[in-house]
């Protein structure tokens, strides 16, 4: 093993939603409902990192404070359905 490293990725899951609330390890936040898009965004920091919103939230906000943006019946962004 070459070492630790103190970079730490945090993803968690929205309650009552479709949707993860993610956190590099820069202290950017953003919401995805695909796990790999997730994943994208995480590994291309700093790249998207700078006042990162995501669907909804901003890096100021705890998980505990982010509520779902998209309900039942609604469209996202890309077209798809809740």
């Amino acid at each position: 093993m070459s070492g630790q490293s103190a970079e730490v990725y945090r993803i968690d899951w929205v309650p009552g939603s479709d949707l993860l609330h993610g956190v590099c390890h820069c202290g950017a936040e953003h919401l995805a409902s695909d796990p790999i898009a997730m994943w994208e965004w995480m590994l291309a920091h700093p790249l998207g990192h700078e006042g990162s919103q995501g669907i909804q939230g901003s890096s100021q906000q705890s998980s505990t404070e982010i509520s779902p943006q998209i309900t039942a019946g609604e469209s996202s962004s890309d077209g798809r359905h809740a």
